[in-house]
């Protein structure tokens, strides 16, 4: 019943959300989680839920932005597990919705550097330990925005086809080499915080449960399919 026993995971932004839905869900099936955000306390609730879930689970509040700080934490870990099975690739900010003229450098910045370069960066990190899996496991959650541009949404998209980019980039690097596989997965209208600063007056009832999205993502851990999948969850 625990079709991930012994398998290691590391979800980051799993304090809420759709990271959080899928740490639980991949806690729940038997993987040992390593739950990544900027602050501890959702990720100590998430902890808890997947503890009481027969799962078990390791916090590490980290800015994903500091990318010492994403080395440190792959030192850690290759100190302590051999091999890492599933890296969830979902977290990612908004930003302002703006015309492109209006985009504020700063915040562009800063928004690529979470959304971008942070990937980059924890996918150098982990490389090894990817490479040593049996079978490794990349999934990058995505937005729409990043394939079909959208007024106001420049920046966020932006960012999101670049994060497409380099994941299906590296995908390619390793189809011959390594036993990994990429996948992303556009999660379409989901209920989360980030939906709920996008569209402010939108009833969260009416789009789906991020529990949805991480059963998607939870089999995308376990069925075959090409490297550099890309997955659109229904409703």
């Amino acid at each position: 019943m625990r079709p991930l026993e012994g398998k290691l995971a590391l979800v980051t932004g799993a304090s809420r959300g759709i990271g959080a839905a899928t740490a639980y869900a991949l806690g729940e099936a038997g993987a040992h989680v390593i739950l990544v955000a900027r602050t501890s306390g959702g990720l100590e609730e998430v902890e808890a839920r997947i503890h009481a879930a027969g799962g078990t689970a390791t916090i590490a509040p980290l800015d994903l932005t500091d990318g010492e700080s994403i080395a440190k934490l792959a030192v850690a870990i290759s100190g302590r597990w051999q091999a890492l099975d599933i890296l969830v690739l979902n977290a990612a900010t908004l930003g302002t919705l703006t015309p492109v003229p209006h985009i504020a450098p700063k915040e562009f910045a800063g928004l690529l550097t979470l959304n971008v370069t942070a990937p980059q960066a924890l996918i150098a990190a982990f490389d090894g330990l990817l490479r040593a899996s049996a079978d490794a496991r990349i999934i990058g959650v995505t937005s729409s925005v990043g394939r079909t541009p959208r007024a106001y949404w420049g920046a966020y998209g932006a960012s999101k086809a670049a994060f497409e980019n380099l994941l299906l980039s590296y995908a390619e690097e390793m189809r011959n080499i390594a036993r990994i596989k990429v996948a992303i997965v556009d999660p379409g209208a989901t209920a989360t915080q980030m939906r709920a600063r996008a569209f402010p007056g939108e009833d969260p009832a009416t789009v789906k449960s991020p529990d949805v999205v991480a059963t998607a993502i939870l089999a995308l851990t376990q069925r075959e399919y090409e490297t550099g999948l890309f997955e659109r969850v229904g409703s």
